[in-house]
């Protein structure tokens, strides 16, 4: 584990049982989350690519704006 890990792992215990399922939930559904997308990726990377260098070319044609978060 890392260290960060740990670090957040202390401060999570400290909370009440409530918050620390909430926070665990939160968790284990990223993680089946991202699960979720590795096998689709892995199984066609020429695909990911395309889309990819599709997106830097839109990019540097200058189809795309900076992110402002306030604006989400």
């Amino acid at each position: 584990m890392t260290k960060l890990l740990e670090q957040a792992l202390a401060k999570v215990q400290a909370l009440p049982a409530t918050e620390q399922d909430a926070l665990a939930q939160i968790l284990l559904d990223e993680i089946a989350s991202e699960r979720r997308w590795d096998e689709p990726f892995a199984k066609s990377p020429e695909k990911l690519q395309r889309l990819a260098d599709q997106a830097w070319s839109e990019h540097e044609a200058g189809g795309s704006e900076e992110l402002d978060p306030d604006r989400l």
